[in-house]
């Protein structure tokens, strides 16, 4: 392994290479100013043979010193020598001007009038060696960047297998993708060409690559350029679009790939250049929801935070995004060790573990939370640890009870006692009129946390989140489907008509940690779900992107809604109402506060319950949730 280079050495590089520049071009610049006069003008001739023997190495003395100070002043000497960009080009070009005018003012003030003297300079030499200068120098590191990029990236190797593909898409992503793909060939992908819905942009070029057309030309790409390989540089409105481009590459066996989501360049997951198909998750039309991140980062920095089911969908990705945002201690609870190890490993990798502390837990164990309450007090508590497999659920309802309802108000109340500032409730929108046992667990998992504010001497803020599906979750039907098609069919549909919530992981948890700052006392907050998608076209999308067409290469089969399952899901409760926050895809639910006694009912009410027989077990659940409507069997 090479010995890193040592700031000292770095400087002497740069002061070394800047200084050699610095004096061809001022010494160049003399040249073009005073040389080339002809013999018979003595005088002419006298006075430049002063100037360039006299003066100019004089002169090289302080004029390189300055140039060299000016551009590390700028931050040259602090980048990668052969890393250079547009920014790096007008800082180097700042501090040109800044030198040309402090040799102008030298010159003029300090020089005096003997135009031999070492401070004057003429303005033609100033005016020249600046133009010289930062010709040369941006030039140069051009140059370096360039060859580096052609013939000595590590990746070279992989020059000899490259993929030709179409950028679809001529906009700002689009040309900084071809940018990167172009500066690391690495990659194995040679763009060749641009295709773009504006008939504008036809025959421009862009990073010298052509605009040919319309998507419409996708038909012809692979025989006339040879093009295997469509990547989508769209924005993520445009889901109408990307579904018909999509369609139309697979129709003539041309791979589409698509750029990362933004959510996913700014947690750090993935560069521009990380490729990957088209998902489901890019044609739901969701825009990236904004943060305020100030807020959540005041909740976060320095301080210690707890989150339970860390291993989960959810947890996992709770996990990751605090994280990223300085807290002083992390502590991961989970009662599968499998689950736990992997969030932690992951985090590992990601440099950050320092700061976590992974727990083997469960929420229902008194003693345990307690003892990691009482060790560790943390300022904010993520309750995400949840039983939510809905058909398990419905055969075993006391095991919903114990973990839903009997863990929630364990760590509530341990929230409350050990004083933490904010308490935060993962809800669903099954909690709303339910008619499954998950979805009744929660909405008795809400009223716990409702009580909880009220308990005497409380200090945290409580609150609940209810949000629908997550693309990619655990449970979810999108795996399912992955994986039936894998098989090759059939894909199986409950119902045709059923349509769900959909967001994906990432945008689910901000909202959560925003909510985290909106959440006062003991509110239920709801997160704006956009539309609800009919699952048959989410499944026929799917097959459709893996290359398949529905119904012909892949049978969709049905198979009759489950036990406790909705055609569609709702988000509130009749009598309940809404008003906004001040975030736009977050809405408070107006509800009447509730009494602490409240509280024990409903734990005294679940503990009754466990170990009844299922049908007895359903019916006691509605006594304490009237608007539930069980599947008795």
């Amino acid at each position: 392994m090479p010995k890193p280079v040592s700031h000292i050495q770095r400087v002497s590089f740069f002061s070394a290479t800047y200084g050699a520049l610095a004096a061809l071009c001022l010494w160049f610049a003399y040249e073009l100013r005073f040389g080339g006069f002809v013999a018979g003008n003595l005088i002419d001739a006298k006075i430049a043979d002063q100037f360039l023997n006299i003066q100019r190495p004089l002169t090289l003395l302080w004029v390189v010193p300055l140039k060299i100070t000016a551009v590390g002043l700028v931050g040259q000497f602090r980048g990668v020598f052969y890393y250079f960009r547009l920014p790096d080009a007008l800082r180097l070009m700042l501090g040109l001007v800044a030198t040309s005018v402090v040799i102008f003012l030298v010159s003029t003030f300090i020089g005096g009038v003997d135009q031999f003297h070492v401070w004057r300079l003429p303005n033609g030499v100033i005016l020249t060696d600046f133009n010289i200068s930062l010709v040369v120098f941006v030039g140069f590191r051009v140059v370096i960047r360039a060859l580096r990029e052609r013939f000595w990236g590590k990746d070279k190797a992989a020059r000899g297998t490259l993929e030709r593909v179409a950028i679809v898409g001529a906009g700002q992503t689009g040309a900084e993708l071809v940018a990167n793909l172009l500066a690391r060939r690495g990659h194995g992908i040679l763009p060749v060409c641009f295709l773009d819905d504006n008939i504008e942009k036809r025959g421009l070029d862009v990073h010298g690559l052509r605009v040919i057309g319309t998507p419409d030309m996708i038909p012809e790409l692979n025989e006339k350029l040879g093009v295997t390989e469509l990547v989508l540089a769209l924005p993520i409105s445009s889901v109408k679009r990307i579904r018909e481009i999509s369609t139309l590459a697979a129709a003539h066996n041309l791979r589409v790939l698509t750029i990362p989501s933004f959510t996913e360049l700014a947690g750090g997951k993935v560069r521009a250049t990380d490729l990957r198909p088209v998902s489901v998750e890019d044609l739901l039309g969701r825009e990236v929801a904004s943060l305020d991140n100030a807020a959540i980062a005041a909740i976060i920095e320095r301080r210690t935070v707890l989150v339970t089911g860390a291993g989960g969908s959810i947890g996992r990705e709770i996990c990751h995004q605090i994280s990223t945002r300085g807290p002083a201690r992390l502590i991961l609870v989970d009662q599968c060790e499998v689950l736990l190890f992997q969030i932690e490993q992951e985090l590992i990798e990601k440099g950050l573990g320092t700061i976590i502390t992974p727990l083997i837990g469960d929420v229902t164990d008194a003693s345990r939370m307690r003892e990691i309450f009482q060790r560790y007090r943390p300022v904010l508590v993520l309750h995400a640890a949840a039983h939510k497999h809905v058909p398990m659920m419905e055969s075993q309802p006391g095991e919903a009870l114990k973990n839903n309802v009997l863990g929630t108000a364990m760590v509530a109340e341990l929230a409350s006692e050990f004083k933490a500032e904010q308490f935060v409730l993962i809800s669903s929108d099954k909690a709303v009129n339910p008619t499954n046992v998950m979805g009744a667990t929660k909405r008795l998992a809400e009223m716990i946390v409702q009580a909880t504010q009220a308990r005497p001497g409380n200090s945290t803020k409580f609150c609940a989140v209810r949000f629908g599906n997550v693309l990619g979750s655990s449970g979810s039907v999108i795996p399912l489907f992955k994986k039936q098609i894998l098989a090759g069919g059939p894909v199986t549909l409950t119902h045709p008509d059923v349509q769900r919530y959909f967001m994906t992981i990432p945008e689910a948890v901000g909202l959560v940690l925003q909510c985290a700052t909106l959440g006062q006392t003991g509110e239920i907050l709801v997160l704006e779900m956009g539309k609800p998608l009919k699952i048959a076209d989410v499944a026929r999308q799917l097959i459709e992107l893996s290359g398949f067409r529905p119904d012909i290469d892949i049978e969709i089969k049905i198979v009759g809604l489950r036990p406790g399952e909705k055609l569609v899901e709702e988000l509130q409760h009749d009598g309940e109402s809404y008003q906004p926050t001040s975030h736009p895809r977050i809405y408070r639910f107006i509800t009447p506060p509730a009494s602490y006694a409240r509280f024990a009912e409903v734990v005294d009410g679940v503990q009754r319950l466990l170990g009844q027989e299922r049908n007895v077990c359903k019916q006691g659940i509605k006594v304490l949730v009237p608007e539930y409507v069980p599947y008795m069997e």
